[in-house]
């Protein structure tokens, strides 16, 4: 019975791929969530004393309380930037967080360490699961995650290659022509 519940916990972790994976927020993507908040809070303040359309105003506030919601899903930073006034909240420190925090945002989650997690968190729950299933779910993690690694070395030392000795590059694809579609589809998605 604890072997079929951790096959299918496993089935719905693999299942789910590496899209479903993201980063926790870092601090500075946390500080730009905050800056974002100030900032429409202010513009929200501004269309009003403006005396700006019906229309603006309300958008303006709309989007002020928007931003509650993803300030409570990303979390408060631990150190608040400057945000008291339009010209700390449009400063260039401000602006280099934003920066910061979009080239954080776009980084996808390494494939290797997203297995590595994965076959860590298998090891764990096949430790509390005990017995002879979690010592046999145990020794094959085990062995699982030495042949990711062999592969991430393979990969990786390939690439190498390729990069370090570009005239033996048509060489090196001949040798890899015979290789299953599975293959190929599997070391392409992992190639960094």
């Amino acid at each position: 019975m604890n072997k079929v519940h951790v096959s299918i916990v496993c089935l719905i972790l693999l299942l789910g791929g590496c899209n479903a994976l993201r980063f926790a927020p870092s601090e500075e993507q946390k500080q730009n969530a905050y800056l974002h908040h100030r900032t429409l809070q202010m513009s929200a303040l501004q269309a009003k004393a403006e005396d700006a359309s019906t229309q603006l105003q309300s958008l303006t506030q709309a989007a002020a309380t928007q931003s509650d919601a993803i300030m409570a899903y990303v979390g408060m930073p631990q150190e608040l930037p400057k945000a008291d006034t339009t010209e700390a909240v449009l400063s260039e420190a401000n602006a280099a967080i934003t920066q910061t925090a979009y080239q954080q945002g776009i980084q996808r989650p390494d494939p290797w360490q997203a297995a590595d997690s994965l076959l860590e968190l298998g090891i764990a729950v096949a430790g509390v699961i005990g017995g002879v299933y979690g010592a046999r779910a145990v020794s094959v993690l085990k062995t699982t995650r030495q042949k990711s690694q062999a592969l991430r070395e393979i990969i990786e030392g390939n690439e190498l290659f390729k990069q370090t000795q570009p005239d033996q590059a048509e060489a090196f694809k001949q040798a890899q022509a015979n290789q299953s579609p599975a293959t190929k589809q599997l070391v392409a998605a992992l190639k960094p």
